[in-house]
């Protein structure tokens, strides 16, 4: 069975955390180590931690899967990826139980494919063992005010191993489906889903914060400065970037930390004299920074409880899209004002075609924002609360 290990700090030549493929002799796994320090030390996208994760998780599954059918991986053609992907189409996934999403499945496909490529550039494969065709944009492309967003060819190269994908855009949450949401959400990941809703903060994000981040807004006046500026350490690509929380926000986060949190802390040292309390601001019940895997796991279990479809990611949508309303409304009196560019810098996104989709968002659910920016703005934290 293949495993993942990260490198320690200290080896010369690869960076500390760096992932590396075991076989199961423990042999590394030369061609994908080969593979992904390239790929971690040339400049661009892929030179990005998250990117890099991703990319190692994908080849861990795809040399797993080889070992366990006893495929040499030079001799992969296209009909083991073929196999490869429609095995995820009718399997669920092994982590979650659910079955892959159709995104999921070309992604794992188009990181393999990537691979390959890599192999046949550096001459450790004779062929490439997969094929492409022409595919025509033109006529499947919305035309409209986004046109010039849209800086893609006419024609691509498309992979025959990958799926078709229907478009889902985002839709924001409701308020009803927020508050039920929040119902099913114990510490601190109430809090967390909070900060998410009113920053549109990304997993990575949330989990990165640090106590020390937390400003104190006691001299503060909700109606002179209602939301605060907090430059982020941990960030997607470590693009620098800003968030603005709700004054309500920060003082229900000093809240949490000098009760809850404290709380915690005072407890696990009686229990654990040795005990040392990490510089995070979202502690597990255990006191140890809260993971983005565990994030995740809490948010999958409220929304399954609460009776939704969805993710934590849904509560960044809803804070891009009500965000949006809500500088196009102030856009109307401010002619100089540029809200899509706005959201764009508030996301983190590196492309404005990324935040053009939510436009057409808006526009379809336009009753449902309507609540929800009172609800995000108003009501994010319940006069009720502490």
């Amino acid at each position: 069975m293949v495993s993942i290990v990260r490198a320690v700090a200290g080896v010369d030549g690869i960076p500390n955390g760096f992932p590396i493929l075991l076989d199961a002799r423990m042999s590394i796994v030369e061609p994908a180590f080969s593979y992904l320090l390239e790929l971690s030390t040339i400049p661009g996208r892929s030179h990005a931690t998250e990117t890099l994760r991703t990319y190692s998780e994908h080849l861990h599954d795809w040399f797993d899967t080889l070992e366990q059918s006893e495929l040499d991986w030079r001799l992969a053609n296209e009909g083991t990826i073929a196999a490869y992907r429609n095995r995820m189409l009718s399997a669920p996934s092994p982590h979650t139980r659910r079955p892959y999403a159709r995104s999921t499945v070309n992604d794992r496909v188009r990181t393999v494919c990537r691979f390959y490529s890599w192999a046949h550039r550096r001459r450790l494969i004779d062929a490439l063992p997969f094929d492409y065709i022409d595919v025509s944009l033109r006529s499947a492309r919305r035309q409209g005010m986004l046109a010039h967003l849209d800086h893609r060819p006419p024609v691509v190269m498309a992979n025959v191993l990958t799926i078709s994908e229907a478009e889902r855009l985002p839709r924001p949450l409701r308020v009803d489906q927020l508050q039920c949401l929040f119902q099913h959400l114990d510490p601190p990941y109430g809090l967390i889903a909070e900060w998410a809703l009113a920053t549109g903060m990304r997993r990575k994000e949330l989990c990165g914060l640090q106590l020390y981040q937390v400003p104190e807004v006691a001299h503060l006046d909700v109606d002179q400065a209602p939301l605060v500026s907090i430059p982020l350490t941990i960030t997607k690509g470590d693009r620098p970037r800003s968030v603005y929380p709700p004054l309500r926000l920060i003082d229900r986060t000093h809240w949490y930390v000098g009760e809850e949190r404290a709380a915690l802390v005072k407890r696990l040292r009686r229990a654990q004299p040795g005990y040392r309390v990490p510089a995070a601001l979202f502690l597990n019940s255990k006191g140890k920074p809260v993971s983005r895997a565990r994030l995740s796991a809490a948010f999958g279990t409220a929304f399954g409880a609460a009776g939704l479809i969805g993710s934590g990611h849904w509560l960044r949508h809803t804070f891009a899209m009500t965000m949006l309303v809500r500088l196009q409304k102030q856009a109307t009196t401010a002619p100089d004002l540029n809200p899509l560019k706005i959201v764009q810098v508030l996301l983190g996104h590196a492309s404005i075609q990324s935040t053009a989709i939510y436009l057409r968002c808006v526009e379809l659910h336009a009753d449902t924002l309507a609540e929800s920016l009172a609800y995000l703005y108003g009501e994010l934290v319940p006069h009720d609360r502490p």
